[in-house]
């Protein structure tokens, strides 16, 4: 057995995936199931699965993002012999495994005991040899009574001040319990009264409201139950890595999935940690011919020359940000695409008007351009990242250890001192508020280029003081290196809950826009700016995944194809969306009101509690009218009743369903546009449970139920057959085609391709080499209003004749009738015989 401390074991290079098939694990759906499925999903024409996390989780975890023992791969899924017997079925069939690994935090379980490290912390304190596991400030809580100066750990769980719940703990044996709690007590503690009892323990039981401000360990974002993981340490690393890189060592894993690197205290030094112990070079370069977490080689080059795990990471891309280029991995696992692909398939202007008649519907007077700025989804945006850091804000804590750390740089150098703590909370704020990215990512002792940082604070000194302490820009000490690295952690809470978390559950005029990594305020990309991206991650990031459907998307690639055709016809959906809230008798929220009709028409047919659940988690995360802290029992059973209300409502249901099947073929057109982009664009196409026929889900957890892959499997066995109006085939069918297109032949380079005609713009073409051809069809409302293809053509490159592998028809090289092309199908994806 190879401990993560010992040189990994020669092993063969990486195979870089063709493609991969997400799979979430969960007490329904065990690595025994994940078994069964292999020879459905080796006939699909995957290369790889992909596995949600696979250590220990709380008892009935859906996702397993909440691990306990990183000891053992989880027995509530089968344990690690099962997923032998899953990696072996797999080889079986030429698949392999890509595992998700969850670095940046553990659950706080219930019990608490679950959590083994954790317990010990809270029993033996800063003694604990687990100590250093968890990124806890001692001292921001006073200590036990009898070591004050040591701090201790806030447990925010209860469920009111503890002096109103006293009655409710009681001690049994060296445990205190409290409901379904059990927390360690102290050697030697037990036989005291409760009240001191309580004071002696290395953690301070406390109302859970108090966590806002008073929490003392970093979490994942805001959750508390969940809490960091010190993965910077070598000693935590390889002890919560061991079982996972052993798994890889002996072949089981082929590659990982880094879930939120941007929580870590140092990103690339843990990816450089990772690649050596994969056997893998550790500089990344980004470019097509660099290492990339020992894959290395061009465009369609299949195996790595230097070995290592295939590792892409979860690195959310703020704009025009790019991935650094001296993190040692394959790229991320592919927000990035999913704009770029819905955006080029989106009207820019009509979703510029959409956005004037949202304005309108919700305040009245006339539809304005929302195109420019001022927008009102940026200023939403920065509405959100100051409330997560102002007074009683959601990461308040979190600022308030930033202002600790500053203090006590002040107090130990003159140079930094006599920035009263005021001053110092209030350039933090402002800082994480005007941040335009995730985070930075800067090292202690290293040079910073190009930072927005580095021109903050030009009329504030303590701002410029902050942003200088942010950037590592004034030596070294342990307080610098800790604010340095602080300040970046929490720059990405502040976005993620800021931004993804609450400005986009606020500000819906196009709902499908608001994805991780989402810009709404500038929405759609034009096919110059496409083709642009397709050729950058083809030169930088070759082997970076694309997604369009995962377990954290609001809605699922179909349902924004569906929401995408209404920007077609902004004018029309907002006069339709008001007849809708008439319909429905008088309201109490319009916005809410909107969002329901575009719920309604994103998951059609959806069942009322479905409804509800999504629409009852958007207004608690958009935190206007009620929250998960705050609840306003009024406003939720209101917004409840008007949901289900609709399903009752005998002049609404005709009209949902009427519109529903109006939009269905341009809705068609789009999620066959989207689904074959994404399969021949460059990069690895990941590919969401389910999502290989059309998917209609909303936000977790109505997006990571159950998949039945026993009847996808027995679908798939006809699915090339001809059957029109059956979208769920013809989708089948694309995806299966394409897959093994890819597994058969290395795509090539991309090369963009242009319609001439007078629908040319509602054409997107292009090569992949020499041999293969993508063309589908955007914008089809606007396409059909302006007369069809018409005398369109595409010109297929020399050296044909070319096949339509998803109708098996002929076209000869040269200038191809688009119409003609588009015969029965929106999309084409063409190869060359010979």
């Amino acid at each position: 057995m190879t401990s993560a401390a010992e040189p990994p074991q020669p092993r063969p290079a990486a195979t870089v995936p063709t493609s991969s098939y997400r799979l979430q694990l969960q007490p329904g759906f065990t690595l025994h199931d994940a078994t069964a499925a292999v020879p459905y999903l080796a006939a699909l024409g995957v290369s790889h699965l992909h596995l949600s996390p696979l250590l220990e989780a709380t008892p009935g975890s859906t996702h397993g993002y909440d691990t306990v023992d990183h000891t053992r791969i989880s027995e509530q899924l089968g344990g690690e012999a099962a997923l032998r017997a899953l990696a072996a079925e797999a080889h079986r069939h030429g698949l392999g495994l890509i595992a998700d690994v969850v670095p940046n935090h553990m659950a706080v379980p219930v019990p608490e005991r679950l959590n083994e490290p954790l317990w010990q912390v809270l029993r033996d304190g800063p003694d604990s040899p687990y100590a250093r596991w968890f990124d806890i400030d001692w001292t921001a809580q006073p200590g036990p009574v009898d070591a004050p100066e040591r701090g201790r750990v806030l447990l925010p769980l209860l469920g009111d001040r503890l002096g109103a719940v006293l009655d409710q703990l009681t001690v049994d044996g060296e445990v205190l319990r409290y409901h379904t709690h059990e927390l360690p007590l102290r050697a030697g503690t037990a036989t005291l009264p409760l009240p001191e009892l309580l004071a002696r323990q290395w953690y301070r039981l406390a109302w859970w409201q108090l966590a806002r401000t008073e929490l003392n360990y970093r979490r994942f974002f805001t959750v508390n139950d969940l809490i960091a993981v010190r993965v910077e340490e070598p000693e935590v690393f390889a002890a919560t890595h061991a079982v996972l890189l052993r798994l890889y060592a002996d072949g089981v894993l082929d590659g990982f999935r880094i879930d939120h690197p941007d929580g870590l205290a140092d990103p690339r030094g843990y990816l450089r940690r990772l690649a050596a112990a994969t056997g893998g070079a550790t500089a990344g370069t980004g470019g097509a011919t660099g290492t990339t977490s020992g894959v290395t080689g061009g465009t369609g080059d299949a195996t790595g020359t230097t070995g290592g795990a295939y590792t892409v990471v979860e690195k959310i891309l703020t704009g025009e940000e790019r991935l650094p280029e001296d993190w040692p991995v394959a790229g991320t696992t592919g927000y990035d695409a999913l704009r770029r692909i819905d955006g080029v398939l989106i009207d820019h202007a009509g979703a510029c008007r959409l956005a004037g008649a949202y304005e309108s519907f919700l305040h009245g007077g006339p539809v304005r351009d929302l195109c420019q700025d001022p927008h009102p989804a940026i200023a939403a945006a920065h509405r959100g990242r100051a409330e997560m850091t102002g007074p009683g804000g959601e990461l308040a804590a979190e600022v308030e250890r930033l202002v600790r750390i500053a203090v006590r740089i002040g107090t130990a150098e003159a140079a930094h001192a006599d920035h009263a703590p005021w001053q110092l909370r209030a350039a933090v704020q402002r800082l994480l508020t005007d941040y335009p990215a995730y985070r930075p990512y800067p090292v202690p002792g290293e040079p910073v280029f190009d930072d927005p940082l580095q021109s903050a604070g030009a009329d504030d000194p303590t701002e410029r003081l902050v942003a200088a302490l942010a950037l590592g820009e004034l030596g070294r000490s342990p307080d610098k290196d800790e604010f340095c690295a602080r300040f970046a952690q929490t720059a990405a809470a502040v976005a993620a809950k800021g931004v993804e978390d609450t400005a986009f559950y606020r500000w819906n005029a196009l709902p499908g826009l608001n994805e991780v990594g989402g810009e709404p305020a500038r929405p759609g990309v034009s096919p110059a700016e496409f083709h642009d991206w397709c050729r950058y991650l083809e030169r930088s990031w070759p082997h970076s995944m694309t997604v369009l459907s995962t377990h954290d998307t609001k809605r699922s690639a179909d349902a924004r194809a569906r929401l995408a055709v209404l920007a077609e016809r902004p004018e029309a959906w907002a006069a339709e969306a008001a007849a809708w809230s008439t319909a429905a008798g008088p309201g109490f929220d319009r916005d809410a009101d909107w969002l329901l009709w575009h719920t309604l028409l994103a998951a059609w047919p959806i069942d009322p509690d479905r409804l509800v659940a999504a629409l009852l988690k958007a207004a608690r995360e958009a935190k206007l009218h009620t929250s998960w802290t705050a609840p306003d029992q009024r406003y939720e059973r209101a917004l409840e009743e008007r949901a289900r209300a609709v399903h009752t409502n005998p002049v609404l249901l005709p009209r949902i369903e009427g519109l529903v099947h109006a939009l269905a073929p341009y809705a068609r057109a789009n999620t066959l546009a989207a689904a074959l982009l994404h399969l021949t664009v460059p990069g690895v196409p990941d590919l969401y449970q389910g999502s290989e026929e059309p998917l209609y889900t909303l936000v977790d957890p109505d997006n990571r139920g159950v998949v039945d892959l026993g009847a996808l499997a027995v679908r798939l066995t006809d699915s090339a057959a001809a059957r029109p109006g059956d979208l769920a085939r013809e989708k089948l069918h694309l995806t299966t085609t394409a897959l093994h297109l890819r597994r058969t032949r290395p795509l090539g380079a991309h090369r963009p391709l242009s319609a001439v005609g007078p629908a040319g713009d509602h054409l997107l073409a292009f090569a992949r080499g020499e041999d293969v051809v993508t063309a589908v069809t955007r914008l089809p409302y606007g396409l059909e209003r302006a007369g069809g293809w018409r005398d369109t053509v595409l010109e297929l490159p020399a050296g044909g004749p070319w096949t339509d592998e998803l109708t098996l028809r002929d076209h000869p090289a040269g200038p191809v009738p688009v119409a003609e092309l588009f015969a029965t199908q929106p999309v084409a994806l063409l190869t060359r015989r010979g």
